[in-house]
């Protein structure tokens, strides 16, 4: 019994560009040929399947559901009865939906535009808690906590003050970070939270107070004036975890000003930052102010008191005139020092032992996480090159025919040009190739997750001046090879 494979007939006879080969005419051209028509049907299949795909993951998109949980993480239990809103991100925010959890804390949202990313906002006992929902997330965990007036386990850890000299202006800004380790987690929320004083003669200069929790976007939070003569206090809910606040305030200057920052918390470092063309004078040595080398500020003074008590005298003394760099000037002038250090004997000066960095613990997580995060890439990329090569070697062994057929394609390319619906296979790129774009891609989704709100700009900062120096390291190392 004979069988038939007509689409095999067919092609008997190959038309390209218009010419005709028979198969009694040169028999590697025919097939050279033979190949091309079969990737260029492949090829043709291929799209149609990813057209196929396109078509029903829009379509998939298009009904998609977001579905939820709101977890009481004081209780334990599911946050039954909780509000839930559906904000749309976009030019701004725009409520899309709301509704409220089962008994079971479960809530879900028909999405309209699946395609733009959405916030989604639990509020429980008068206080809202977020989660952010990327594009294609189709399911969220929120946890809420139980509100109180006053709440154990909150810690006022850091005091920071920034001074600079503008326009006859001396220039604070203040920042303070309020650490909450309740056990169980609750949230203190009360008209007092923080309280602060600031200078005699002193403004707040208008939209600079500014709340921002922990992992979230800093959010106008204005402080309000108390009955006691420049005493001001911030409404802000302290949620579990770490919590930062920053204020701005302005005095006339001619020179030198005396500043008591009257503390009202005990805290476990109090920081005074300062252009290096300016003078600090401590009014009392029991506050135990001590210079740091702080390497994130190259061209400052930076002054810290470790461990001090409500009350405690903390007056100190400036005089000089200068700005402090901003965060971008600082991250560009800080690799330039660091090269510079390293050409003196012992590679310059670090920070005394017995003067820890104070925002130490809240930086070198977030560089750990990043540089993990680029070890594990780049060890995936590379696995999946080698991978690669491994699936080719193994087919050019099985086939002993496919090595000529690959070189009959290549001649032919020379000769007529790229055939039509085949890609040229691209060169494979080196390791340091595919870590420069792991760099990339890297600050690419940074800047995505700033702007999506999943972390705040501190962390930004932090992380993208990691990124820099490492990318730049990597672009001169290219350069020394070429």
């Amino acid at each position: 019994m004979r069988l038939s494979f007509p689409a095999i007939e067919r092609d008997a006879i190959v038309i390209r560009r218009g010419r005709t080969l028979c198969p009694d005419e040169e028999p590697e051209r025919a097939t050279t040929s033979h190949a091309l028509r079969s990737a260029a049907r492949h090829q043709y299949g291929a799209s149609n399947f990813i057209a196929l795909a396109i078509l029903l993951v829009t379509s998939f998109a298009a009904a998609q559901t977001l579905t939820g949980t709101v977890k009481n993480a004081t209780t334990g239990k599911p946050g039954a009865g909780d509000e839930v809103v559906l904000l749309q991100l976009g030019q701004g925010m725009n409520e899309v939906g709301r509704t409220k959890t089962d008994a079971k804390g479960q809530f879900s949202f028909k999405l309209d535009d699946a395609q733009s990313p959405h916030l989604v906002r639990a509020i429980h006992q008068g206080v809202t808690y977020h989660r952010m929902a990327p594009p294609g997330t189709t399911s969220v965990e929120l946890e809420v906590y139980d509100v109180a007036k006053k709440v154990d386990g909150i810690e006022v850890v850091a005091d920071i003050l920034r001074l600079q000299v503008e326009q006859g202006q001396l220039v604070v800004v203040r920042e303070f970070g309020v650490q909450n380790t309740s056990k169980p987690p609750r949230t203190q929320m009360n008209d007092r939270n923080l309280e602060f004083y600031i200078p005699n003669g002193a403004q707040l200069i208008p939209d600079s107070g500014s709340a921002t929790t922990e992992n979230g976007n800093p959010l106008k939070s204005a402080p309000v004036p108390e009955g006691e003569k420049n005493r001001y206090s911030f409404i802000f809910p302290l949620r579990p975890g770490l919590t930062r606040f920053e204020v701005a305030y302005q005095l006339p200057y001619t020179g030198s000003a005396n500043l008591d920052p009257k503390s009202v918390y005990p805290m476990e470092h109090f920081v005074v930052m300062m252009p290096k063309t300016m003078q600090f004078t401590a009014a009392a040595a029991s506050a135990g102010f001590k210079l740091i080398n702080y390497p994130s500020e190259p061209d400052a003074i930076v002054q810290v008191a470790s461990n001090t008590t409500p009350g405690q005298n903390l007056t100190f003394k400036v005089s000089g005139e200068g700005t402090l760099q901003s965060p971008q000037e600082s991250d560009a002038a800080k690799g330039e020092a660091g090269d510079k250090a390293n050409n003196r004997p012992g590679g310059g000066l670090g920070p005394p032992i017995d003067a820890p960095d104070p925002l130490q613990k809240y930086r070198w997580y977030i560089l750990g996480g990043i540089a993990a995060a680029l070890i594990i890439g780049g060890v995936y990329v590379a696995l999946r090159q080698q991978s690669a090569a491994r699936a080719l070697a193994r087919q050019r062994a099985a086939s002993p025919t496919r090595a000529a057929t690959h070189s009959a394609v290549h001649d032919e390319e020379d000769e007529y040009g790229p055939a039509p619906g085949l890609a040229t296979p691209a060169p494979a790129a080196r390791p340091a190739s595919m870590l420069l774009d792991a760099l990339k891609e890297e600050l690419f989704q940074l800047e995505v997750e700033r702007r999506q709100g999943q972390i705040s700009q501190s962390e930004y900062e932090s992380a993208k001046s990691a990124l820099d120096q490492t990318l730049d390291r990597a672009l001169k190392r290219e350069a020394q090879k070429a």
